[in-house]
């Protein structure tokens, strides 16, 4: 099977040099500009042609790998109307895929007629070299490890400090190991492809931290990747020979060239009507789904276009697992709104690239109808925010809670059951790099964003957490263990939960970000992780979970459960099922959720008893047991007869 398609982009090198292609439809003219590598000036100025399908082409004699370029486009600037025409505005190639510099704000990016070659960054002429593409790497229920690059391996103290806060970091021996440890099935990388930061951040002091503002949207950014594609390549490369897939997170939702005020430095240069959504009526206003100030018009030909080629581009040339996609439903958004069969999520799923690839939804964004949790077509998994809630609910101590504490270790048949589904596709998270990390969760009742500059009136208001006596940090030994102990309740719930799992690295270990729930401009000590303070008892307990998430078949299927053949068992301490009073109870019972399993590790059929106790005190638990076979604490491998579940604890007991 042939993966080569005709181009509506970039550059191919040929024999005797390259050829150079980018569309614009309202663009009178477009110039291609050629630099010298050695010093940065621009050696010359070329006319391209218009050809077929609005298409702007020019075969450059002599060209070679490694050449630096950018484009100039003429033509109306009337912003009013939606045209930002303006040729002192140097533009990066949209199907660029690397850059010579990272992207810097400034005023001029934004002013017309100001010159901004030296600020820009070029284009640097690439050749593809295949990747060796495999089946990804994350099995159903898998374990999905959540990493932003440069926080993760800043401070690591065994990696030499010229690779901290690269993608060529996660390969070295000392990641690795950890992760093989924690037993991940996949890493989730956050963006890594070339961002700028929002123009209010540099006046603070302050620098994007986590990525979601891209500029080139298959660009890597230079201070993340600065191998290029030769070092994504190679890493995945490591981590495959480790078992691990590789997963990146990209945007496709909006661009760092934000609103009315913001920057012209691509797609907006080359045709913004094109590539941006616009009020109906109203050409001049960028409509603003995203809280970014613009939203890319995925349903657009070329831009539909450009995202397949980019998800195409990192797996035939960087061999990686699959993508999650931020902001989802703007994938699936039209004119008249959100849809499943939208032409862009098809041309998605039905691509021969990317068909078999692992594909991860953030199902929401600020859009009209833009809360579309199980809504997505197969084979797409969603996070899963309501779940997230619900967990922490639970934990927290609401009201109410129990039926949903099931309802989300089942899988979530309320949403992903709605059409006559059979298996669930949701991955369960209770923290991720959006909010509370998971020891913060349980350290503060109230968000502390003071030194993002805006007066703590950023980041999520209610995020169903509690502080344990404390808000922050205290000295106070007897809190310190609850929270500790609450972490390690929260960590065993996800790992107990049914469907893939997401955790955010270091929250394996207890790491914080002192109450900071939205630290997207923090690039500094508040969200580079102390791999020197990691909690290690936390770290064995994740490692102990993921063991023995691996060790039954349970925790690998997606299929609903039915209540038949006892495949799940609802009992409360009696040792009785659950009843309608003790279902509905305000406070809730402990509660034991029952599977019937085969044991990977032993063989044969069991069964596992996953033990929830919410309560200050601890319960008193009788477990109903076969004849001749007892009941095992999985910890500790001990029998355990009479049972006595701890204060705010989760346990796993196997019968054999």
């Amino acid at each position: 099977m042939s993966h080569t398609h005709a181009s509506q982009g970039g550059v191919s090198l040929t024999k005797t040099g390259a050829d150079f292609t980018v569309w614009s439809h309202h663009a009178e003219r477009i110039e291609l500009c050629l630099f010298d590598t050695a010093n940065g000036n621009e050696l010359c100025r070329l006319p391209m042609e218009r050809a077929e399908g609005d298409l702007h082409r020019l075969h450059v004699e002599g060209t070679r790998e490694g050449a630096h370029y950018g484009y100039r486009a003429h033509g109306r600037y009337k912003p009013d109307q939606g045209f930002w025409y303006d040729p002192s505005k140097l533009l990066v190639d949209p199907y660029a895929k690397e850059l010579d510099r990272p992207f810097v704000h400034d005023p001029r990016l934004s002013t017309f007629g100001e010159e901004t070659a030296d600020l820009v960054p070029k284009a640097v002429v690439t050749r593809d070299r295949p990747a060796k593409v495999l089946m990804p790497f994350l099995p159903p229920g898998g374990f999905i490890y959540e990493v932003a690059v440069r926080p993760f391996t800043k401070l690591h103290p065994d990696i030499p400090e010229t690779l901290r806060g690269t993608v060529g970091a996660l390969a070295h021996p000392a990641v690795l190991g950890h992760l093989k440890k924690l037993g991940v099935d996949a890493v989730e990388l956050m963006p890594i492809t070339a961002r700028i930061d929002e123009r209010h951040l540099p006046p603070l002091g302050l620098a994007n931290s986590w990525g979601y503002n891209p500029v080139a949207l298959m660009a890597l950014d230079p201070r993340l990747v600065p191998g290029g594609v030769a070092e994504l390549r190679a890493t995945v490369d490591a981590l495959h020979a480790e078992g691990i897939g590789v997963i990146l997170d990209l945007v496709f939702n909006h661009t760092g060239e934000s609103d009315r005020y913001g920057t012209t430095l691509s797609l907006r240069g080359l045709d913004n009507l094109a590539a941006y959504r616009h009020v109906d009526g109203h050409p001049g206003k960028l409509v603003n789904d995203t809280g970014c100030g613009n939203t890319l018009a995925c349903d657009h030909t070329y831009v539909r276009r450009l995202i397949t080629d980019s998800l195409r581009h990192f797996v035939l040339n960087a061999g990686v697992d699959g993508f999650r996609f931020d902001l989802a439903p703007i994938l699936g958004r039209t004119a008249h709104g959100f849809h499943t069969t939208s032409q862009t999520l098809h041309a998605i799923t039905a691509d021969d690239v990317l068909e078999d690839r692992v594909l991860i939804a953030e199902p929401w964004d600020i859009g009209p109808g833009g809360y579309q949790l199980g809504n997505f077509p197969k084979p797409f998994l969603e996070w899963n925010d309501r779940a997230r809630d619900n967990l922490r609910r639970y934990w927290r101590g609401d009201s109410h809670m129990t039926g949903a504490l099931a309802t989300a270790l089942a899988g979530s048949s309320d949403i992903f059951a709605r059409n006559g589904e059979r298996q669930t596709r949701t991955v369960n998270f209770i923290a991720a790099h959006d909010g509370f990390t998971l020891f913060d969760l349980v350290s503060h009742t109230h968000k502390h964003n003071d030194r993002n500059g805006e007066n703590n009136r950023d980041g999520h208001d209610e995020n169903y957490s509690w502080n344990n006596g404390a808000e922050g940090e205290t000295p106070d030994k007897a809190i310190a263990r609850n929270r500790k102990r609450d972490v390690a309740a929260l960590l065993s719930t996800l790992f107990a939960t049914r469907g893939a799992i997401m955790l955010t690295a270091g929250d394996e270990g207890g790491r914080t970000q002192h109450g900071n729930n939205n630290a997207y401009c923090q690039d500094n000590e508040l969200t580079w992780l102390d791999w020197k303070s990691m909690d290690g008892d936390l770290v064995d307990l994740t490692a102990a979970l993921s063991s023995l998430r691996k060790r039954f078949a349970v925790f690998a299927e997606t299929r609903f459960f039915t209540g038949e053949n006892g495949d799940v068992t609802w009992i409360s301490s009696t040792g009785a099922p659950m009843t309608v009073s003790e279902w509905e109870a305000a406070e809730g019972p402990a509660i034991a959720m029952v599977l019937t399993t085969k044991d990977l590790k032993r063989g044969g059929m069991v069964r596992l008893a996953v033990l929830f106790n919410r309560s200050q005190e601890a319960s008193d638990f009788e477990l109903p047991a076969a004849a001749s076979l007892k009941w095992r604490r999985i910890a500790s491998g001990k029998s355990a007869g009479a049972i006595r579940l701890k204060p705010r604890s989760v346990e796993f007991l196997v019968e054999h």
